[in-house]
């Protein structure tokens, strides 16, 4: 396996703008749970229940530097998007490589609804999303120097 990116946590000072003390503190940085598995398991900051068509809005804390050339796509944990119909609401989540160098260091925030029939509750420390990084490319006369200045949503705004 290609190694090509590394977790950090974004400074305490920066999730504070958005969460609190006590679940900084206890964040874990995405892991696999197998040496075969493809996707790095995010973890819930806080506890948290959605009902049938409620959203969330999670400010994980973790920042991720990632080699150029590749990218990381975020998902529901597959069970959650199994049984609860558990759905991003960008559908799939695209960490550029560029994010981590961000105005708000790179902050991964994960939205997401409930589509399904039942109540879902998800305790603190409990993975509800997973990361996989994937290759990609880009044309032969791709030309693009603009540099990212600004956080998520941001390069759309030049």
């Amino acid at each position: 396996m290609k190694r090509i990116a590394t977790f950090y946590k974004v400074s305490e000072t920066e999730y504070l703008k958005v969460g609190k003390k006590e679940d900084y503190e206890s964040v874990c940085l995405p892991k696999r749970a197998t040496s075969g598995s493809a996707g790095y398991d995010f973890f819930a900051p806080f506890s948290f229940t959605l009902a049938q068509g409620e959203s969330v809005k999670i400010p994980t804390a973790v920042r991720c530097r990632i080699d150029e050339g590749w990218v990381l796509k975020i998902y529901p944990r597959s069970s959650l998007g199994f049984k609860y119909r558990l759905t991003l609401d960008n559908t799939v989540g695209i960490i550029d490589s560029d994010y981590y160098f961000a105005e708000n260091e790179g902050h991964i925030f994960i939205k997401m609804t409930n589509c399904g029939n039942a109540p879902l509750s998800v305790e603190k420390g409990k993975a509800f999303a997973q990361g996989i990084f994937v290759e990609y490319g880009i044309t032969t006369d791709d030309d693009c120097l603009a540099l990212r200045t600004g956080g998520m949503g941001s390069t759309d705004k030049k």
